[in-house]
């Protein structure tokens, strides 16, 4: 009896995220530099950053079967090397760190960014900008 060796070439659902995320975070850098109105720039930056993040995020749930909490926050995906969700961490449009919150209620999570004026709250321009406001 002749044995076959049959090898299945695929993608896994971690890769086809991985090049998501990937192409996710080079466009929020290529976009503002293309774009000639700052507003729109770091609104379009903002957006692509919190989905990116997101997208990390499920991936994370996904292998431990919960969030990040809000303690170890979004260090939890660049930290493991042979477990990488992001190469690095975003910087919001303003160059501060976006903010993670895990309150552990109804599986939800948020990220966001303090604004412009990198203060908690705030109206108009410098209000806080998060997965839950993102303009579409």
């Amino acid at each position: 009896m002749i044995k076959k060796n049959i090898k299945i070439n695929g993608f896994t659902l971690i890769e086809i995220m991985v090049v998501l995320v990937i192409i996710a975070i080079m466009a929020s850098f290529v976009v503002p530099s293309v774009i000639n109105r700052p507003d729109q720039a770091r609104s379009t930056k903002l957006k692509n950053d919190v989905l990116t993040i997101e997208s990390a995020l499920d991936l994370f749930k996904l292998d431990n079967g919960k969030y990040p909490s809000s303690e170890n926050g979004l260090r939890e995906l660049v930290q493991d090397k042979d477990n990488m969700y992001l190469k690095r961490l975003p910087l919001d449009p303003w160059g501060n760190q976006y903010q993670y919150l895990n309150p552990g209620k109804y599986e939800t999570i948020d990220i966001y960014s303090f604004g412009a004026d990198g203060l908690v709250g705030g109206s108009g321009k410098d209000r806080d900008i998060g997965n839950w406001n993102i303009e579409n």
